[in-house]
């Protein structure tokens, strides 16, 4: 049963009370369109990846751990999980932080101990499982959302992954049924 898909960004008004303390509304006329964009609770486009780009990710147990751990974020470390994709070297998923979040990086660095310790035990291999970076991008916009989305769901590798029955549902799906 597919959950609602990830909230989008919106614009507030300039004045606006959902726009951030610490950024009040721009006075400036040539100022006026950064009022448009910062907003209090951005959604994030997170990519992280195996290290050396090991192609471990695409199997029904590792693509059940990875789903329990995000699914457990909400809990653990205050982050709410949306739209994801695994591929077999990477993954791709949209977050919000709620009030009570944990920073960013240290939500990353946790999520990636917890699935390092169950993946490395399943996959047979010697640590470490995750590169020690991780790509973020701040979503402001519904146009920066949209842009995001249309790389996830227009990549060709990701077509070709999700195409491919014996792929099928690990790599390359992207899964709308997350909470967000």
């Amino acid at each position: 049963m597919p959950a609602d898909p990830d909230p989008q960004p919106t614009r507030p008004a300039v004045g606006s009370t959902s726009q951030t303390g610490s950024r009040p509304p721009p006075r400036a006329p040539h100022l006026t369109r950064l009022a448009h964009v910062w907003i209090d609770r951005p959604i994030y486009f997170l990519t992280t990846c195996t290290h050396n780009r090991a192609p471990l990710l695409a199997t029904d147990t590792i693509h059940a751990l990875l789903r329990a751990e995000w699914m457990a974020a909400e809990a653990r470390h205050g982050w709410r999980i949306g739209r994801y994709v695994i591929m077999p070297d990477h993954v791709h998923f949209f977050c919000a932080g709620l009030p009570e979040a944990k920073p960013l990086p240290d939500f990353i660095q946790r999520w990636k101990e917890w699935t390092a310790k169950r993946i490395l035990v399943v996959a047979q291999r010697p640590a470490p499982l995750w590169q020690p970076k991780f790509f973020d991008h701040v979503l402001r916009t519904p146009e920066s959302y949209a842009e995001k989305w249309t790389y996830v769901s227009e990549n060709p590798v990701r077509a070709s992954l999700a195409a491919t029955p014996e792929s099928w549902p690990h790599a390359g799906h992207i899964h709308f049924d997350s909470p967000m």
